[in-house]
Parts: structure tokens; C-alpha cells; sequence
């Protein structure tokens, strides 16, 4: 049988910047939850307990405890990241910014002002994707406050 799984022993500031944690009532759940996980550990309690009174599997309390025991406070935070990359490069961005910004008519074109529309097509005509030409352009614009007709 596996040694019962307990937090390493914590210092009266490591207690109380955890107390100060659990009882502050902004941030993230996350980091509260695993505050009170780990707390709950330092009192005594079991993994098994502490999972029924914070409903969750003894299993996800004891990873908490052994990330807690191996990084100390950086554990409790949560580490959000990943999601799909940036589709345009800054170079990219800056093109499409300084297309948006100057005349349709420098380019050869018969309108007087850019629309979101228009824009792709451009972009569109450059072997861009009509669908990565209108996200891009609109994000690029939204950001720069540009104003287009629509």
C-alpha cells in the first residue's frame, strides 16, 4: 500500500498567506480551490475527506498536494495556455494595416473607400482565403479604429 499523501510541513506565513487566499472573496476559483485543498492537508484531513468536502475525486486532491510539495505557491495559480497560433505575422498585420489606411485608388481600384468587404476581395485576389482575408482584416482594423463603410 502507497504512503498516505499529506502536504510537506508549512511555515505560520505559508499558513497565513493561504488563509488570506481562501478567505478573500476576488480572484480565481481555481487558485481558491486548490488553496483550500492544500490547506485542508496541512490541518490533518485526508485526501479522501478533503475530496468529499470540496467535491471533487481524491485523485485530483492528491495531484494537488504533489504539485503543491513539488513547486510550492507557482502550483496554485492556474497556467492557462495553448489555443490556436495568430493566423498573420506582424509583417502581415502591418501590410494589411497600411492597405486599409491609404486610397483603393493607389491600387488600381475604382472606389473611393474601403468596406470590410472590399477589402478582403483584395486580400482574396492576393491567395488569401475569403475567410482568413475578412477575420484578418477586421481584426486588424478593429484594433487600428479604423472606419470602413459597411
Amino acid at each position: 500500500m502507497a504512503a498516505r499523501v499529506r502536504v510537506r510541513s508549512i511555515s505560520n506565513e505559508d499558513g497565513n498567506r493561504l488563509l488570506r487566499i481562501v478567505r478573500r472573496t476576488s480572484g480565481s476559483i481555481v487558485t481558491w480551490r486548490r488553496a483550500q485543498m492544500v490547506l485542508l492537508s496541512a490541518q490533518g484531513m485526508d485526501p479522501e475527506r478533503i475530496a468529499q468536502v470540496t467535491f471533487t475525486s481524491a485523485d485530483r486532491v492528491r495531484d494537488v498536494i504533489h504539485n503543491f510539495n513539488a513547486d510550492g505557491f507557482e502550483s496554485l495559480y492556474p497556467r492557462y495556455r495553448g489555443g490556436r497560433p495568430p493566423k498573420f505575422t506582424a509583417g502581415q498585420r502591418e501590410r494589411i494595416k497600411r492597405i486599409a489606411l491609404g486610397r483603393p485608388a493607389d491600387h488600381g481600384l475604382p472606389f473611393s473607400t474601403w468596406s470590410l468587404s472590399k477589402l478582403a476581395d483584395f486580400w482574396s485576389r492576393r491567395r488569401w482565403s475569403r475567410t482568413s482575408a475578412t477575420s484578418g482584416c477586421a481584426r486588424c482594423c478593429a484594433r487600428r479604429a479604423s472606419r470602413f463603410n459597411a
